[in-house]
């Protein structure tokens, strides 16, 4: 439903209702800011519930940020601190993902994950990783010698590896499409080009201004959830003085041209003291290989590739990071794609931040749930981390 909502007459199709036939004031029972992948299975989960929901997204389409621009991986669980929300949502939410795909025949495959070291010093991290996956409840994991590196991979170069089976990859697009069908099946509805400009409590609630496609239009609603990615933050400081800092963490994507030459996904040791999993190679559903991303931070959110000159110094560190475990690469087949943007809690230099999803009983505001810091593994937690915003809901009811 691409056009305004707000100037449609009520119906059953639109539960957000005018207070009368003049008014530009609406309301509805849950309005939940931002039509990404999280916003929107949270939108889901509440349809699924019997709630009346109306989605907000400023921009034209569903899913045009951080949703679409990742490695549309579904992850394990492997990496994150055993007592932290993306360790448990992560898990929970891959067992639901797997089964919401089978389920509604979404593009998907669980082709697995090698995680390659080609030292002794990396055989020791990977023996740590194995254990955290362990303490996370990841317990499919094995271990690999070289010689069955090579029968699975023969053209990876490693002394051994981690072969993860419930890692594998979706096409998100079609994921994100079939929630949007969820939410209108249940007679709910998502509003594009709808921007929040301001936000403030009332009696029974909140009060929204919005503009939408220029018309500046007020929402009244019960419950407020603000699932924006990126702009989170930035609407969490118009109902709080307390709103930790975003950093946009900007990671490139390099296409490989011509056959591909992986069966798995194929991901490096992490490197110490370094932000994000390092230069990893990924397929697509149409068995198309691609590299990334890396990480780099940003004042302001900017999708643009470097200039020519920076991108050619770029692409030459990436030669020599994927040449590690993958000798034959071809330089000339490897040609800059795209670029996503990362919304992390932790700056530069600083340790990974957890997801930051906080109901009335955490920030002490009735009726408001705020998703901060919902970077990977959002995508493949989107799921359970709606499952969560409900049960934080109704701890609140």
């Amino acid at each position: 439903m691409s056009q305004s909502l707000f100037t449609q007459k009520p119906s059953n199709t639109n539960k957000a209702h005018a207070s009368n036939s003049n008014s530009t004031d609406l309301h509805t029972d849950y309005l939940v800011i931002g039509a990404g992948v999280v916003g929107l299975a949270i939108a889901k989960r509440l349809s699924d519930a019997g709630k009346e929901c109306l989605v907000v997204e400023k921009n034209a389409l569903f899913g045009e940020e951080t949703s679409s621009r990742n490695s549309e991986v579904i992850h394990a669980g492997i990496y994150y601190p055993s007592s932290s929300l993306k360790a448990r949502l992560c898990v929970e939410g891959k067992r639901q993902l797997y089964r919401y795909c089978q389920q509604r025949s979404i593009d998907h495959s669980p082709l697995g994950k090698l995680i390659v070291a080609t030292s002794s010093d990396e055989e020791e991290q990977l023996s740590a990783i194995h254990l955290k996956a362990q303490a996370n409840g990841v317990f499919d994991l094995e271990q690999l010698t070289q010689t069955q590196v090579n029968a699975r991979e023969p053209n990876v170069k490693a002394t051994s590896a981690l072969l993860s089976p419930s890692t594998g990859i979706i096409d998100a697009h079609q994921y994100m499409l079939s929630l949007v069908g969820d939410i209108e099946d249940a007679a709910n509805a998502i509003v594009y080009k709808a921007e929040v400009t301001h936000i403030e409590q009332h009696s029974q609630g909140w009060t929204v201004a919005i503009n939408n496609q220029g018309e500046a239009l007020t929402l009244r609603c019960r419950w407020l959830i603000n699932a924006a990615g990126l702009h989170a933050n930035a609407l969490a400081t118009m109902y709080s003085s307390d709103v930790p800092a975003i950093h946009y963490c900007r990671g490139l994507y390099f296409s490989y041209t011509g056959h591909s030459v992986f069966h798995h996904l194929i991901y490096p040791v992490p490197e110490k003291n370094t932000v994000g999993l390092g230069i990893h190679a990924t397929l697509d559903m149409a068995g198309q290989v691609k590299f990334g991303p890396d990480t780099q931070y940003l004042d302001t959110i900017d999708y643009r590739m470097p200039e020519s000159t920076h991108l050619d110094a770029i692409k030459s560190d990436w030669v020599t990071a994927i040449q590690r475990y993958y000798p034959a690469l071809d330089a000339n087949k490897l040609h800059p794609s795209y670029a996503g943007i990362r919304p992390k809690l932790s700056g530069p230099g600083d340790p990974a931040e957890d997801f930051l999803i906080e109901g009335p009983q955490t920030h002490g505001l009735p009726n408001l749930i705020h998703l901060l810091g919902i970077e990977s593994p959002g995508l493949t937690a989107s799921l359970a981390v709606a499952e969560y915003v409900l049960q934080l809901i109704d701890q609140s009811e």
